[in-house]
């Protein structure tokens, strides 16, 4: 007897700068984001990108992805997206993108990635204030001989 529904894994999640798919089918994860460093806030992300890969499921699914804010209970954006898997070989992609993304304060964020209401993984997405590195001056050269 076939399984007619299995829960999939959430092979990978990253949070990118922006996803591209080759003619092969490939994809190519630009800027993976492991913090957000900025030299002022509020600062507004013109795309974000949280690139989801599900294996080993059967089924029809539906995949939420929300960012907390630093309180853990405000939900800054979310995305639903319905998917399936004919059988437990098979993967799924999923790129959600958040554009005009606005951080207004300092803080740990947090990404979370559900399936059917099921919380796979909750990952922290810290965003800081750092203030530019003060850059010395180069040497000035030597004044030129005087002409004779």
């Amino acid at each position: 007897m076939q399984p007619t529904r299995i829960l999939p894994d959430l092979q990978s999640s990253l949070l990118c700068e922006d996803v591209r798919q080759e003619i092969s089918g490939n994809f190519i994860l630009v800027g993976i984001i492991a913090y957000v460093r900025v030299p002022k806030l509020p600062i507004t992300a013109m795309k974000v990108c949280v690139f989801n890969r599900w294996t080993a499921g059967v089924g029809q699914f539906t995949e939420i992805v929300r960012l907390i804010g630093p309180d853990q209970t405000t939900v800054l954006r979310k995305s639903e997206v319905k998917f399936g898997l004919k059988n437990a070989s098979h993967n799924a992609t999923n790129v959600t993108v958040f554009t005009q993304l606005e951080f207004g304060h300092e803080g740990v964020f947090y990404v979370e990635i559900l399936v059917d209401d099921v919380m796979k993984l909750r990952f922290p997405l810290p965003v800081m204030i750092v203030k530019p590195s003060a850059r010395k001056k180069p040497p000035e050269s030597p004044a030129p001989p005087e002409a004779l």
